[in-house]
């Protein structure tokens, strides 16, 4: 293969331009095939990455708020009682502001939860300690902040002991800070795909009692098994429906369903942007069967020398085709080695873990040499049937 290289690139030299536009665009079209590839790819370990991080084992039952209506402890028993569920718990949110003791007021979403937050919604505990039975039992008027939050008033495991005013219907209420936890990639911060910058968190059963409000907004859940989720999200929506007196306007969601569609939507782009690329290469192809064609015509007598030599038709054929495969197979490895670097590049910019595997690199020059062939046909086909008298003559 490497000799017929070296003498395919002598042989094109007396025509410099050509040659470096039929490799030229092999290469580009390979590298761009790769390059788009390597994108779609990066965005999908990225959306999946993220998706993971707000809880694929993860389900979000939503009614409505009014207290006819609303979900309520009936619906959080039937749904703990589920051998699909590993636990569940009850939300409660608004949107409020909330002050420091200075009178410096914040934006924060305020989430009524329970004992089990730390398991069910994935809150992490940097400093101080979560809700427990005892707070939600007591209605107590405690409250765990978020670190961002904590950083902005009292620079973070200050914050502790202090107190922190809350506004609930147009009243200020005040909660002793006893826990501070990560800002992280929470299940309830991916709900709100991150638009409240801070989260407050009070016992379910004190934001009841202060805004007189008996119903839950929602009902979180983590179920046993992720890969099962479409079919247990099923499941639930028909406890909590069957089990209601009345019809309520009750929606049920997870993330995975998310995961999975953002997924089919970026395969499908990646493969459009994918074959439009490739359609580079077919042009490459009309220009290689051209070179080839015009190097049949330069050659016809060197053609007609090795025909009188007995060489077969089969012979000359075959070393113009492999010399359409040759070109290919150089502009291929081009494109794959410059492909690789810029995809390779890619994630380390975006830190993205490195998915690349042999197939990346061998499928691209594989068909970059397919092509070479396809389009080399002809040529050599003409070129094996070349009369060596009609070479001499010309």
């Amino acid at each position: 293969m490497f000799s017929i290289i070296k003498k395919t690139i002598s042989e094109l030299m007396y025509s410099k331009i050509k040659f470096f536009l039929t490799v030229g665009g092999i290469a580009a079209g390979i590298m761009s095939v790769i390059i788009i590839y390597s994108v779609g790819e990066i965005g999908k370990i990225q959306i999946n990455s993220m998706l993971e991080g707000m809880g694929l084992d993860s389900i979000v039952i939503s009614g409505n708020i009014s207290n006819t209506e609303g979900l309520d402890e009936n619906d959080l028993e039937n749904v703990k009682n589920m051998n699909e569920v590993k636990n569940a718990m009850p939300l409660m949110n608004t949107v409020t502001y909330c002050s420091s003791d200075d009178d410096s007021y914040f934006q924060c979403m305020l989430w009524g939860v329970n004992e089990d937050a730390d398991n069910v919604i994935d809150l992490d505990v940097e400093y101080g300690r979560m809700i427990n039975k005892g707070d939600v039992k007591n209605q107590s008027q405690i409250c765990i902040i978020d670190s961002s939050l904590a950083d902005d008033i009292y620079k973070n495991s200050d914050a502790l002991g202090k107190t922190l005013g809350v506004v609930i219907n147009g009243k200020t209420r005040y909660y002793e800070i006893t826990g501070i936890v990560d800002n992280g990639v929470s299940m309830l911060q991916s709900m709100l795909g991150g638009v409240i910058p801070s989260f407050v968190y009070i016992p379910y059963t004190s934001m009841q009692n202060d805004t007189a409000q008996y119903c839950f907004n929602q009902i979180a859940v983590k179920i046993n098994d992720e890969n099962n989720n479409s079919n247990i999200k099923n499941d639930i929506e028909q406890t909590v429906v069957s089990k209601r007196d009345i019809k309520s306007d009750i929606t049920v969601s997870s993330f995975l369903s998310q995961k999975d569609t953002l997924s089919e939507i970026l395969t499908l782009i990646t493969v459009i942007l994918t074959a439009i690329a490739a359609i580079s290469l077919i042009v490459s192809g009309f220009s290689i069967m051209n070179i080839m064609l015009s190097s049949v015509k330069e050659r016809t007598r060197e053609i007609g020398i090795k025909k009188s030599l007995g060489a077969k038709n089969t012979d000359i054929a075959f070393e113009f085709l492999a010399e359409s495969a040759a070109i290919t197979f150089t502009g291929g490895v081009i494109g794959a080695a410059g492909g690789t670097a810029i995809a390779f590049a890619g994630c380390l910019i975006t830190g993205t873990e490195i998915f690349f595997n042999a197939g990346i690199i061998v499928y691209p020059i594989f068909f970059a040499v397919l092509t070479g062939l396809i389009f080399g046909v002809y040529p050599a086909y003409k070129a094996g049937k070349l009369n060596p008298c009609d070479a001499f003559r010309n």
